[in-house]
């Protein structure tokens, strides 16, 4: 593994490019990752730019940032009235413009386009560029002239296939697939590329599974957490009967759902129960099922917390819990962790690979399940100090950005020895 102050040649640092099509913290995981791993390749030594569509990240202020401006069509009142004149001058902008109105999400063949572009003015200024699931097209173009590594979360079939599942509607069903045609792209994409960082076996596996390859092309690493934020403090006594859950979307991939089932049939048999839940209620499945159940007074939602905050809330936690069908990773999962709590989690993808045996794992789906192990380590105050304190230090010995950092540094210099090589 590279260390600090290594490069290709061994005599200087590496020039770095991290590329995403949108990188805000506020935007989901992808965003946490861009900002974390950008930090941890500046504290190995190394010379970081990140280069993003709007919203752009939050960087160490060491990292430079590059901004790549698109329409960002979901902050406009009206996306159809959005287009100018000028943007008929680029493809870019206008295949942008028509495929967000048209239904389908053109963000990440549009970045593409323009990162091309700016790769073929600056590209000499960098060594390698890390790309954060765009998997747009144009990076087969960009590999001729400069190595390209990609960072795959989990494949977005894996949504696509369970939005499918849960909807009726036959319009609907064709607009969901409208939305997700970018995947035709990806998938060619990923196949072509030969080095994919990946957070998990799981999401390996399901990418080899729906987009195709070579499992030699895939090199799994764990993500990391933030340690200075999420940490265990043993100090801090936890609330009796509070259980917690992060819902980064009202998406049947979540699982929200099962976990309000699950909720619902403990509401009678534990009257002082109640669960937090970090995210916004938006009128959907969980919505409805929560008014079903008469459950508004004891189900919370929390949204636009800090990051601090949401540590608190892991610390505060009696057991925090994760119903998701399928996590590539499963963050909210390992940040808990590292708080010390007691966690429960289905075995949606990687999620028994971040708890292994430092937590309680459920089949996916299965409310009944859920509810029969939140009732088991509820009446186990001893059982849950010990699964808080395996959970603390599984999350401190496996969930580091260095480590990833490292990892991605080593398929740099494999990416650009077989540049160099061609």
């Amino acid at each position: 593994m590279l260390k600090k102050n290594d490069s290709i040649s061994g005599a200087k640092p590496l020039r770095i490019l991290l590329s995403g099509y949108r990188s805000h913290p506020f935007v989901g995981g992808q965003g946490i990752y861009i900002r974390f791993l950008s930090a941890a390749l500046l504290d190995l030594g190394h010379k970081v730019d990140v280069i993003s569509g709007p919203p752009y990240p939050e960087l160490d202020p060491r990292a430079g940032l590059i901004k790549l401006p698109s329409l960002d069509l979901f902050s406009k009142d009206n996306a159809l009235a959005a287009l100018r004149w000028r943007h008929w001058r680029t493809w870019s902008d206008l295949s942008e413009w028509l495929s967000h109105n048209s239904g389908a999400f053109g963000e990440p063949y549009a970045f593409g386009r323009r990162l091309r572009k700016f790769i073929k003015a600056h590209g000499h200024n960098y060594d390698v560029l890390h790309d954060n699931q765009t998997l747009a097209n144009s990076l087969l173009d960009i590999k001729k002239t400069l190595p390209v590594i990609a960072t795959l979360h989990h494949p977005i079939s894996i949504d696509l296939r369970l939005a499918l599942q849960s909807e009726t509607r036959w319009w609907m069903r064709a607009l969901i697939r409208r939305w997700h045609k970018f995947l035709t792209m990806q998938a060619k994409t990923a196949r072509k590329l030969p080095f994919i960082l990946t957070v998990s076996e799981a999401s390996k596996n399901a990418a080899l599974k729906d987009f195709g390859g070579r499992p030699e092309q895939y090199h799994v690493v764990p993500n990391g957490v933030d340690q200075k934020i999420f940490t265990h403090d043993p100090s801090i006594a936890r609330q009796p009967n509070l259980l917690v859950a992060t819902a980064s979307a009202d998406t049947p991939l979540k699982g929200l759902p099962v976990l309000i089932e699950a909720f619902a049939q403990l509401a009678d048999t534990h009257p002082e129960l109640q669960l937090k839940i970090i995210g916004r209620l938006r009128e959907g499945p969980t919505s409805e099922t929560i008014k079903r159940h008469g459950l508004q007074k004891r189900i919370i939602f929390q949204s636009n917390l800090e990051p601090a905050q949401i540590a608190d809330l892991f610390r505060q936690a009696t057991i925090a819990l994760s119903a998701s069908l399928f996590e590539g990773f499963g963050l909210p999962a390992a940040e808990a962790m590292a708080c010390g709590a007691p966690v429960i989690v289905s075995d949606g993808g990687a999620l028994p690979e971040v708890v292994a045996d430092a937590g309680i794992i459920v089949p996916k789906g299965d409310a009944g399940a859920m509810a029969r192990a939140i009732a088991k380590l509820l009446a186990d105050p001893e059982q849950q100090k010990f699964l808080g304190e395996a959970a603390a230090h599984r999350a401190k010995t496996i969930f580091s950005w260095q480590r990833h950092a490292g990892a991605a540094l080593d398929l740099y210099t494999k990416a650009i020895h077989a540049h160099h090589t061609v």
